[in-house]
């Protein structure tokens, strides 16, 4: 038996008065989903261990059956394998965003969501002033960039820029949790007050201006941490020979790097509202046909939350259903070789609050042969029906490849 997870990034909401007390889930057209979880069983899952930041690098490698206390190290490093950076023993990697700030306040997280070119611009143009044998900055993926200090101390508090939109960002600069990191909350705290400087005058930012355009404002480290102890997934479920990771978003490349998975890159899939659903339906079938375990990866309802369009993410849902699961059913349903198909998101994304959140979030399971529970429909109320009840840690991931009821 083959295996596809179909993540829906931030999917999970919370009811809205907008819509008469129904979720997003709840209220969108799926008849695609629900026949998943109609025809399949269903349940809930915490993805975020207690104690731990609701961000998508715990979520979705909790999904994969990773256990937080052993691998966790933030994001940076996750993104340091998503464009191939290798880190030293000693390398503490850093996501590091272009922010947009309106004055006193973190305007927005992303700048408008610039293009990869602008970001390579003004990073090689802070590695130049800002870059030395301890600093180096990498381009990666649109606004997320990638910080590397040597010898840096990952016991700083750093805020997710996403989480305080509208927030004086002074309030939110590195912070020493311990003694020992000192000199790097106070290095990364210079590096960007001094970008800030480097980055008012530039001239793409002069372009972007005149073009009603966010400028970049600054930069926004974020998710410190050394490489990570992940065992490949190959190593753990022998049922894998081999799979591969499809997605937008180089954080989840990163994960999908350390888990063992070749990444698939699909033309036009831009990890936001605009990406190419049909390509990547197309290409989890592709994978399918050769892989024993395929990870499909889609940002898009999940930037709708963090932008608070309710409408956006109701359309992102519906997209998600009609363009990428419903290819995808129509095919394998036709394979004599049965598929088992996992759909849920990694964790809530509510509109009114534009940020992530650690309830439990439903997911269902389904395949040629598997006894349906009562639940009717794809949402986070029915969920709870569900006859896998509350689930946690690896406990999904076990059941979902070991085809346990």
């Amino acid at each position: 038996m083959k295996h596809l997870i179909i993540l829906g990034d931030g999917m999970a909401d919370w009811p809205c008065e907008q819509l008469g007390g129904k979720t997003p889930l709840q209220y969108a057209d799926t008849p695609h989903f629900d026949f998943l979880a109609r025809n399949g069983r269903n349940g809930r899952l915490i993805t975020v261990p207690e104690g731990f930041h609701p961000g998508s690098e715990v979520a979705n490698s909790s999904i994969l059956g990773y256990d937080q206390h052993i691998v966790y190290e933030g994001r940076g490093p996750l993104e340091a394998a998503s464009i191939e950076v290798e880190l030293a023993s000693d390398d503490l990697a850093i996501r590091c965003n272009f922010v947009c700030l309106d004055g006193a306040l973190l305007k927005n997280h992303s700048c408008g969501r610039m293009e990869t070119e602008e970001s390579d611009v003004l990073i090689r143009y802070l590695q130049e002033h800002l870059g030395s044998e301890k600093v180096h900055f990498y381009t990666g993926v649109q606004y997320r960039n990638l910080l590397v200090v040597k010898g840096g101390n990952k016991h700083v508090h750093l805020t997710p820029p996403h989480d305080v939109p509208m927030q004086p960002w002074r309030d939110h600069l590195p912070q020493a949790e311990t003694p020992e990191a000192e000199p790097t909350a106070k290095l990364l705290t210079e590096l960007i007050l001094k970008s800030q400087e480097l980055l008012r005058d530039h001239p793409l930012n002069r372009e972007r201006v005149a073009k009603g355009m966010d400028p970049v404002s600054s930069i926004w480290p974020w998710g410190a941490g050394n490489r990570p102890k992940m065992t490949p997934l190959t190593q753990t479920f022998p049922q894998i020979k081999s799979g591969a990771m499809i997605t937008a978003v180089d954080l989840m490349r990163g994960i999908g790097r350390y888990a063992g998975l070749r990444t698939i890159d699909v033309e036009g899939a831009t990890g936001l509202w605009d990406t190419n659903y049909e390509g990547k339906a197309q290409a989890a079938i592709e994978a399918l046909r050769t892989d024993d375990f395929v990870y499909l990866h889609v940002e898009a309802s999940d930037e709708a939350g963090h932008d608070g369009d309710l409408e956006l993410k109701l359309r992102c849902i519906e997209n998600l259903d009609k363009r990428l699961a419903a290819p995808i059913l129509d095919e394998v349903e036709k394979w004599d070789e049965p598929v088992a198909i996992a759909l849920l998101p990694d964790h809530p994304t509510p509109v009114a609050h534009r940020t992530h959140t650690a309830e439990p979030i439903p997911f269902c399971i389904y395949y040629r042969g598997i006894i349906p529970d009562s639940v009717q429909t794809f949402d986070e109320e029915a969920s709870k029906s569900g006859s896998y009840g509350l689930l946690k840690g690896n406990e999904f991931i076990y059941r979902f490849m070991n085809n346990e009821s």
